[in-house]
């Protein structure tokens, strides 16, 4: 599971998210992506899923990268606690993700199989995402 080696602090406050994503809105690596359209948490098990569905379905050909990285802990309490006695110990890392953010990349294999092991690695995420393709990008045929 994704997380942190070291964190200068144990606990972090929740915080606000809003407006759009002001980096990492356009594709760096691959050809293709998925980018995000709300904005939401995502969990290190939600990513590692999704990182599954990826390699899986294209057969360890070409190439992934990740965009995002769980760096945010969130606390628990346990179960069946009462009221006070201060915040509760964390208990998993999760993303921030605003609109725009590029959550997958993806190259080196055919625009289908890209695009259906992307809609995979969607399926897996909470939040609605968008299939999108490099802009300069070209289709070659196999028959050549």
């Amino acid at each position: 599971m994704l997380q942190p080696k070291k964190t200068k602090y144990r606990k972090q406050q929740k915080g606000r998210m809003k407006g759009n994503s002001q980096r990492g809105h356009e594709l760096a690596f691959g050809t293709f992506g998925i980018k995000a359209l709300e904005t939401t948490w995502i969990t290190g098990r939600q990513i590692e899923a999704a990182r599954q569905a990826v390699t899986r379905y294209m057969k360890r050909e070409g190439q992934i990268w990740i965009r995002i990285f769980p760096d945010k802990p969130l606390t628990k309490k346990p179960a069946e606690v009462r009221m006070g006695k201060g915040k509760g110990a964390p208990e998993l890392f999760v993303a921030r993700v605003s609109p725009g953010r590029i959550l997958f990349e993806a190259e080196g294999v055919p625009l289908d199989i890209a695009k259906e092991a992307l809609r995979l690695a969607a399926q897996k995420l909470p939040i609605t995402t968008k299939f999108i393709v490099r802009r300069d990008y070209v289709e070659t045929s196999k028959s050549e």
